[in-house]
């Protein structure tokens, strides 16, 4: 867990220094899944921009609006993708438009819109509806 605030771009640094550490030791990127809720979500897109390789998996949560595409124009998708965001949430919004955009290679795509009512709240508790994709994603389950 990260402590305090922090800049996304150079702490996706560090992650991606971790990513190719465990590469190197023999782990395969396919087993290797980088989760993000909103803030963290936000990292979790840098690390997929910065790492380069499309077997990572991917989950970013609550962590999309329209104007990202704008005001983050450096951030281009790479891996296997899934979104989560709830419906009534400010970040709410489908990637659609930034998976589009990205010039790495995305072999699996997902985006999954609940609808809790619960806005960005949504992710104060694991709930099994982001957290069983999650896993499923994780395991390779790209359905």
């Amino acid at each position: 867990m990260r402590k305090g605030n922090v800049n996304a771009r150079n702490y996706a640094l560090g992650i991606v220094t971790q990513i190719n550490y465990l590469i190197k030791q023999g782990v395969k990127a396919q087993n290797i899944t980088i989760v993000g809720t909103s803030k963290g979500g936000y990292i979790a897109q840098y690390v997929s921009t910065l790492a380069e390789n499309p077997k990572l998996n991917f989950v970013f949560i609550g962590c999309f609006r329209n104007s990202d595409i704008t005001t983050i124009p450096e951030i281009n998708f790479c891996g296997n993708i899934l979104t989560i965001f709830e419906k009534t949430d400010p970040y709410g919004v489908s990637a659609i438009e930034r998976k589009n955009r990205s010039t790495c290679s995305i072999s699996h795509f997902k985006e999954i819109q609940l609808n809790t009512g619960k806005k960005h709240g949504f992710l104060f508790k694991s709930l099994p509806e982001w957290t069983n994709p999650t896993i499923k994603w994780a395991k390779g389950i790209y359905q």
